[in-house]
C-alpha cells in the first residue's frame, strides 16, 4: 500500500510538472498522449508494487514468431 501511495505521489508531482505548460501552449494531442503513458506508467508500476508478475513484450514477439523460425530452421536442413 505505501508503494502505491508513492507511486500516485509521485505521478502526481509528474503531472504538476508537465501539464501546465501544455494547456498553456494548447497541446491537446500532447497532452492527451501524455495522459495515456502516464496512465499506463503508473497502473504497472503499481501492479509490479504490489508483486504481480507483469509480461514481459519479447514473450509475445517468441510466441508469434516461432511457428516461422520453425519452418525456416526446417527449410536449412
Amino acid at each position: 500500500m505505501l508503494k502505491s501511495m508513492g507511486i500516485l505521489l509521485i505521478a502526481t508531482v509528474i503531472l504538476l510538472i508537465e501539464v501546465p505548460p501544455l494547456l498553456e501552449k494548447k497541446y491537446k494531442k500532447e497532452l492527451l498522449v501524455f495522459s495515456i503513458l502516464l496512465v499506463i506508467g503508473v497502473g504497472l508500476s503499481i501492479a509490479q508494487g504490489v508483486g504481480k508478475t507483469i509480461p514481459n513484450p519479447m514473450d509475445l514477439l517468441t510466441y508469434m514468431f516461432k511457428p516461422l523460425n520453425d519452418v525456416i530452421a526446417h527449410l536449412s536442413k
